[in-house]
C-alpha cells in the first residue's frame, strides 16, 4: 500500500482521541487508516476542474414560512376540560413548598 501509517502515528492519534488501544486494536486501526488514505488518493485522481465547490449537498432556499394561524389556538376547547381555571389558564395545585 502506498500510504504506510507508522505505529507512532497510530499511538499519537490514540492519544489525541484519548483511546487506550491494545496491539490488536492498534493494528486494525492502522489498517483502517491506510485504507482510508488509499481511498482519498483514489478520489484525488478525479478531474474536478469543472465542478463548482459545494457547502451543502442539497440546495436550500429560505426554509422559513409566514407564521399564519389557520385553525385557531384551541384554548377554549382545552380549558373546557379543566377541572379548575384561573382566568385564561389552568389552575393546578402548588407542587413546590415556597417556605
Amino acid at each position: 500500500m502506498a500510504n504506510m501509517v507508522s505505529e507512532e502515528t497510530i499511538e499519537y492519534v490514540g492519544i489525541l482521541a484519548k483511546l487506550s488501544l491494545s496491539k490488536e486494536e492498534a493494528g486494525r486501526a492502522r489498517k483502517d487508516m491506510e485504507e482510508m488514505l488509499a481511498y482519498i488518493d483514489k478520489l484525488n485522481e478525479l478531474d474536478t476542474s469543472g465542478v463548482e465547490p459545494l457547502s451543502h449537498v442539497l440546495t436550500s432556499g429560505n426554509v422559513f414560512r409566514e407564521d399564519v394561524v389557520c385553525n385557531g389556538d384551541g384554548s377554549a376547547a382545552a380549558l373546557a376540560n379543566a377541572p379548575q381555571r384561573k382566568g385564561q389558564g389552568f389552575l393546578a395545585p402548588r407542587t413546590i413548598d415556597m417556605e
